[in-house]
């Protein structure tokens, strides 16, 4: 399995290595993408399970309808490079009929039911309406599943555990354990360690404050994992940069192998 990992992100290189499509995709959201990728051929093919990420409203978004944020928009950091690289490992490391690549989610739409396993990037400033907000509710209660990921500080979980308060009002997070099924469904993950962003990660690899690296989770009424939260890391980074010789091996692969995991408890609890 873990050769399997070293082949993997020499491989993620032909994911964004096919020629241009005359009609992308996701074309009508690439402005506000930090990283868009050219469609591979079967970028429409219809499959079991697809890459879900939340495209939501941030304090620090400006123009552009609410969602522009400097060159782009927070929830498009990494995107669709990192998805389609992490697509990618899905399809070579399990038997999961993934598309190649993701689905966009419009916080306001009600489509959002339609997609079980849902990411979101740079959550540490996201804000609900009370819609959205119900919305969310609704997509937890008939059995959804979140990622959040690249947020940091205090300030950020914060923000983050406030619109989570608006979901549920008290709900709390708690650490991930070593014995948590969450971490075996594929690999066993009893030795974890941060995933730090390509920014920080030849250095103290703390970004934006963000000292202790945590693994977090949210939990229903059932103590099943409803939220999978990694606060202080980057993930996305990870797999954007997977292709990159300057971004080490190690840090890519528990990325993947975190993801992955994720994925499969989703569809087994």
């Amino acid at each position: 399995m873990y050769r399997g990992i070293a082949a993997l992100l020499l491989a993620v290189l032909l994911v964004t290595a096919q020629p241009g499509r005359p009609s992308r995709r996701w074309a009508m959201y690439e402005s506000e993408m930090q990283d868009p990728a050219e469609d591979p051929p079967d970028a429409w093919e219809e499959t079991e399970f697809a890459f879900a990420r939340l495209r939501y409203r941030s304090d620090r978004d400006r123009g552009g309808g609410g969602f522009r944020w400097r060159s782009r928009s927070r929830w498009g950091i990494d995107a669709n490079k990192s998805d389609r690289q992490f697509i990618a490992g899905v399809r070579r490391l399990t038997r999961i009929h993934a598309r190649s690549v993701e689905h966009i989610i419009d916080i306001d739409s009600d489509e959002i039911f339609n997609w079980p396993w849902l990411y979101a990037v740079g959550i540490g400033d996201w804000k609900l309406t009370d819609a959205q907000a119900r919305r969310m509710r609704q997509y937890f209660d008939r059995g959804g599943f979140f990622v959040v990921d690249d947020f940091h500080n205090d300030y950020e979980w914060a923000s983050f555990m406030e619109g989570m308060h608006q979901i549920y009002p008290g709900c709390h997070a708690v650490e991930v354990q070593d014995q948590d099924a969450i971490l075996h469904t594929v690999f066993d993950l009893t030795e974890r360690y941060r995933v730090p962003g390509l920014n920080v990660v030849h250095g103290d690899q703390i970004e934006r404050g963000g000292v202790v690296p945590h693994f977090r989770a949210i939990l229903d009424e059932k103590d099943r994992v409803i939220v999978g939260i990694f606060f202080n890391m980057d993930l996305g980074d990870a797999w954007e940069w997977a292709d990159l010789p300057e971004y080490p091996e190690k840090y890519a692969s528990m990325a993947f192998r975190l993801g992955i995991n994720y994925i499969l408890y989703s569809m087994t609890h």
